[in-house]
C-alpha cells in the first residue's frame, strides 16, 4: 500500500496576503481558537461558493451586454447606410448637367423639401452620436464592473495583492466616463436618460470601490504600527519640561511599505476629486456654496485611530480638561510637520486642489475634540451649574462659574495655539468664511447648542456685573477724573470719573471673549445677551445718582450739579466709545444680522438711551440756573419806573448785575466739573433763556421807555453779552430778540414820522428777523421821545 502524499507545504509568513494575515490574526488570537479551525474553514469555503456564483452571475451578465453591443452596433451602422443613401440620392437629383434641363415647378418642389431633410440629416446625426456615446459608456462602465467584482474575488482567493492597481486602472476608467459626462452635460443636456442611467451604475461600482479602498488602506495604516502609543509622555506635568515626543510611523516608512502606502493614498485622493468632480456636474446650477468641499478622506482615516486611542487617556481626566486639551496639542504638534514634508506633495501631485494636509490635520483633531467635549465635558458642566443652586450641593454657584469659565479659557487658548500652527507657516486657510472657521475652533460646540452659549453669556455677564457693582458704589471712583496727559488731534476731553474706564475695559474683556467664536451670528448674539445688560445696570446707577440729587436739593446745590455733571460727563465719554467701537469692521458686520432687529450698530439701542439721558439732564441743568435767575432778576424786571429815568451816573441798573453775577458764578463752577460738549449746550440753553426771559419781562408789556431807559438798557446788554464773551466771540448773535428790541429803540423820531410802517417787509429792512410785525410795532409805539 502506497504512503499517503504529503500536505503541500505552507507558505511563509512574509508572503502571506496582509488582508489575509489580519483576516487569520482576528481568528486565532490563541492556541485555543485552533479548536475552531474547522468552522473557520466552513466560512471559507461558503464565501468561495458564494463568490463562485457572483463571478458565473457577471459571466452572465458580460455575454448579455456584449449581445446588446453587437445589436446596437448592427443597428447603427444599418441606420448610417440608410444616410448614406438617401445623402447619394440628394446629390443624384440635385446634380445638372450641361444637357439636361430642369422644370421650374421640380426646382421649387425640391428646395421647399430641402429644410425637412437637412433635419432629417441632423437627426440622423444625433441619433449617430447618441449610439456611439452610449456604446462608448457602456463599454466603460462594464470594465469598471468587472474591475470591481474581480478584484473583490481576488482579494479573498488570491495571496498576492495588486489591489492598488485595480484601482488605479478603475479610476482612469472613471475619469474617462466623467469627462464625457461633463460634455455631455455642456453640449446634450437632453440626453438625461443617459446621464442617469450611466450615473447609477457608476454609483454602484463607487458603492463597492471606495469602501474596499479605505479597507485597503486601514490595512497598511495598521502595518505601518498607526496608531503610535500615546503612553509613552507625561501629559500631567505639562509645565515641567520638553516632553517625550511621540513616534511618528509616517517618518519611519522605507521601501515596499512606503510605494505601497504612497499608492494607497494616491488611490483615495483621485478617488475623492472624481466624486468632488461628480457632485459639481451633478449639482451644477445650484447654489450649494461650499457645501461641496469634504474633509480629506487619507487624513480623516490618520485622525479617526489616533483620536480614538486618545480618548482612552480623556476618560481619565474627566475632572482636569487642561490634560484633555494638553494632550490633544501635543498629538497635533507632532505630527504636523509629516503633513506637510511626506503627505502634501502626494496631494499635489493628486491635483487635489484646495486642500492643505497640514489644515485637514489640525481640523479633523479639532473636529474630533469638539466631539468629545460635547459628549462628555458640557453635560457635566451644565449638571455642575444645576446642582450648585441645591442646598445639599457640593459646591457652591460661584464655583460652577469659575469652572465653566476656566474650560471657555482653555478652549480660547487651545484655538489660539492651533491656529497659530497654521498662520505661523505663513498659509491661511483656505477659505475664511464660518464653515471653515468651525472647523479649526473647538468653540463651534456652541454652533450647535445655542443653549450652551446662552448659559456662557449669563455668567460672562453675572461675573461682569459683580465686579462692577462694588466699582460703582465708590464714591471716589465718581470724584476721580480719568488723567488726559495729551489730546490728540480733535478728540476730547469729556472729564469723565475713573468708573468709566472701569466699564469700558469690563465690556471691552467680553467682547474679546466674544472674537474667538467661529460665527458672525453667534458672535452678535453672545454679545447682545451679555453686554446691553452691563450698559443698562450702568446706565441705571446713573440715573439713581442724577435722581438722589435732584429729590434732595433741586439740584439747587453745588454738589448736586456736581454730581450730576460727573454723571453726565460719564455718559457722554461712554456714548464716544460705543459710537467709535459700532465704527469697527467687528461690528460692522453683525449691521445686517435678523439678531439686530432694528438694524445698525447692536448698541444703537443703548447708544440711543445714553443720548436721551445726556439732554434730559442737561436740559435740568439749564432749567435750574435759569429758575435761579428768574428768581434774582424779579425786582429788576417789575421796576417800571427806570426805564423813563435819566441817570446822573453811569446808566447800570445794580439789581441786573447781582443777578448776572450769580448766573456767571454758576456757569464758571459748571463749566468747571462738565465736560465741553455739553457745556456748551448748557450755556446757549441759559442764553437762549435769559434772552426770552428779559424781552419778555422788558418789551412783551406796555412799557414805556425814554432815551435815559434806553442808554440804561444798553448798559445792562453791554454786561450781559460780556459775561458771554468768555465763550463766545459775537455773544449778541445768541440774544437775538432782546438785541433787535435795542435796536428798534435806537431808530430815530424822524425815521417813524416818515412812515415806517407803510411797507409790510418794513422789520427785514432794518434787520429785524426773530420778531414778528406785531411785537415791533408794540416796541416802537411804547418809545418815548423827549423834546
Amino acid at each position: 500500500m502506497e504512503a499517503a502524499a504529503p500536505p503541500p507545504p505552507l507558505p511563509l509568513l512574509p508572503d502571506f496576503n496582509p488582508g489575509v494575515r489580519c483576516f487569520l490574526d482576528t481568528r486565532f488570537r490563541s492556541a485555543a481558537d485552533l479548536a475552531t479551525s474547522a468552522d473557520v474553514e466552513a466560512e471559507i469555503r461558503g464565501r468561495c461558493v458564494e463568490l463562485e456564483a457572483l463571478v458565473s452571475d457577471l459571466s452572465v451578465r458580460v455575454c448579455e451586454a456584449a449581445a446588446a453591443y453587437s445589436s446596437c452596433h448592427e443597428a447603427a451602422g444599418s441606420a448610417l447606410r440608410g444616410v448614406r443613401d438617401g445623402l447619394d440620392a440628394l446629390k443624384a437629383s440635385i446634380s445638372t448637367g450641361a444637357e439636361e434641363e430642369v422644370e421650374v415647378g421640380t426646382e421649387k418642389m425640391q428646395f421647399e423639401q430641402l429644410p425637412a431633410l437637412a433635419s432629417e440629416v441632423a437627426r440622423m446625426e444625433m441619433v449617430r452620436e447618441y449610439a456611439e456615446t452610449a456604446l462608448k459608456l457602456d463599454c466603460l462602465v462594464g470594465d469598471i464592473e468587472d474591475a470591481v467584482s474581480s478584484s473583490v474575488t481576488r482579494k479573498l482567493k488570491s495571496v498576492g495583492d495588486n489591489s492598488e492597481k485595480t484601482h488605479h486602472v478603475v479610476i482612469g476608467y472613471l475619469k474617462t466616463i466623467e469627462d464625457i459626462l461633463a460634455s455631455v452635460t455642456t453640449i446634450r443636456p437632453q440626453w438625461v436618460c443617459l446621464l442617469s442611467a450611466v450615473d447609477h451604475r457608476v454609483d454602484r461600482s463607487l458603492a463597492i470601490l471606495r469602501p474596499q479602498a479605505i479597507v485597503d488602506h486601514r490595512a497598511l495604516l495598521t502595518s505601518l504600527g498607526w496608531p503610535p502609543s500615546l503612553a509613552g509622555s507625561k501629559f500631567s506635568s505639562i509645565d515641567s519640561g520638553k516632553q517625550a515626543e511621540i513616534v511618528n510611523p509616517l517618518f519611519s516608512m522605507a521601501g515596499d511599505l512606503k510605494s505601497k502606502y504612497s499608492e494607497s493614498f494616491l488611490s483615495l485622493c483621485n478617488l475623492q476629486e472624481l466624486h468632488k468632480r461628480r457632485k459639481a456636474r451633478q449639482l451644477k446650477g445650484h447654489n450649494v456654496g461650499n457645501q461641496l468641499r469634504q474633509p480629506l478622506w487619507v487624513i480623516e482615516e490618520l485622525v479617526n485611530p489616533i483620536s480614538t486611542a486618545a480618548q482612552h487617556h480623556f476618560s481619565k481626566w474627566a475632572d482636569k480638561p487642561e490634560f484633555v486639551f494638553a494632550l490633544a496639542y501635543k498629538i497635533i504638534r507632532d505630527f504636523v510637520d509629516s503633513m506637510d514634508e511626506i503627505l502634501q506633495p502626494l496631494v499635489d501631485k493628486a491635483k487635489l486642489i484646495g486642500y492643505s494636509c497640514r489644515e485637514e490635520w489640525i481640523s479633523g483633531m479639532v473636529i474630533a475634540l469638539s466631539t468629545y467635549l460635547a459628549k462628555e465635558i458640557f453635560p457635566k458642566q451644565i449638571e455642575f451649574l444645576h446642582e450648585s443652586s441645591s442646598s445639599d450641593a457640593g459646591c457652591t454657584p460661584y464655583q460652577a462659574r469659575v469652572s465653566w469659565l476656566s474650560l471657555v479659557d482653555l478652549m480660547i487658548s487651545f484655538d489660539k495655539r492651533t491656529q497659530d500652527l497654521i498662520s505661523g507657516t505663513g498659509l491661511l486657510l483656505t477659505v475664511k468664511d464660518d464653515d471653515n472657521w468651525q472647523r479649526i475652533s473647538v468653540l463651534s460646540v456652541f454652533c450647535d447648542r445655542p443653549d450652551w452659549l446662552e448659559v456662557w453669556a449669563e455668567i460672562e455677564r453675572e461675573e461682569t456685573l459683580d465686579k462692577l457693582k462694588s466699582a460703582m458704589g465708590s464714591e471716589k471712583n465718581w470724584s476721580t477724573r480719568i488723567e488726559v496727559t495729551m489730546l490728540e488731534y480733535g478728540s476730547d476731553d469729556y472729564k469723565s470719573p475713573v468708573i468709566t474706564t472701569a466699564v469700558q475695559q469690563s465690556l471691552s474683556l467680553l467682547i474679546d471673549r466674544a472674537r474667538p467664536i467661529p460665527s458672525i451670528t453667534l458672535r452678535a448674539e453672545f454679545i447682545r445677551m451679555s453686554a446691553p445688560p452691563i450698559i443698562s445696570e450702568f446706565l441705571g446707577y446713573m440715573l439713581r445718582r442724577c435722581q438722589e440729587a435732584e429729590g434732595l436739593t433741586a439740584l439747587a446745590d453745588d454738589s448736586a450739579q456736581l454730581k450730576v455733571s460727573q454723571s453726565i460727563n460719564a455718559a457722554r465719554c461712554f456714548e464716544s466709545t460705543l459710537t467709535e467701537w459700532c465704527e469697527d469692521v467687528f461690528f460692522l458686520e453683525m449691521e445686517n444680522l435678523s439678531v439686530n432687529a432694528e438694524g445698525g450698530c447692536i448698541f444703537q439701542q443703548e447708544i440711543n438711551h445714553l443720548k436721551e439721558f445726556i439732554v434730559e439732564w442737561v436740559d435740568k441743568i439749564a432749567t435750574v440756573i435759569l429758575r435761579a435767575f428768574d428768581s434774582h432778576s424779579r425786582d429788576y424786571l417789575k421796576n417800571k419806573r427806570q426805564w423813563l429815568e435819566k441817570s446822573e451816573g453811569p446808566a447800570v441798573s445794580r439789581a441786573f448785575i447781582e443777578s448776572l453775577d450769580y448766573m456767571q458764578g454758576q456757569l464758571s463752577k459748571l463749566e468747571g466739573g462738565l465736560n465741553a460738549l455739553d457745556f456748551v449746550t448748557v450755556w446757549r440753553s441759559v442764553a437762549s433763556g435769559v434772552d426770552q426771559l428779559l424781552f419778555t419781562g422788558i418789551f412783551a408789556g406796555s412799557t414805556r421807555i425814554s432815551n435815559g431807559g434806553v442808554e440804561r438798557l444798553q448798559s445792562d446788554m453791554n454786561v450781559l453779552f460780556a459775561v458771554f464773551s468768555a465763550w463766545c466771540l459775537r455773544p449778541e448773535g445768541f440774544f437775538p430778540r432782546l438785541s433787535e428790541g435795542l435796536r428798534l429803540l435806537k431808530l430815530d423820531e424822524q425815521q417813524l414820522r416818515d412812515g415806517v410802517f407803510t411797507d409790510k417787509n418794513w422789520p427785514r429792512e432794518y434787520g429785524i428777523r426773530h420778531l414778528t410785525a406785531a411785537d415791533a410795532e408794540k416796541i416802537i409805539k411804547n418809545r418815548v421821545y423827549e423834546a
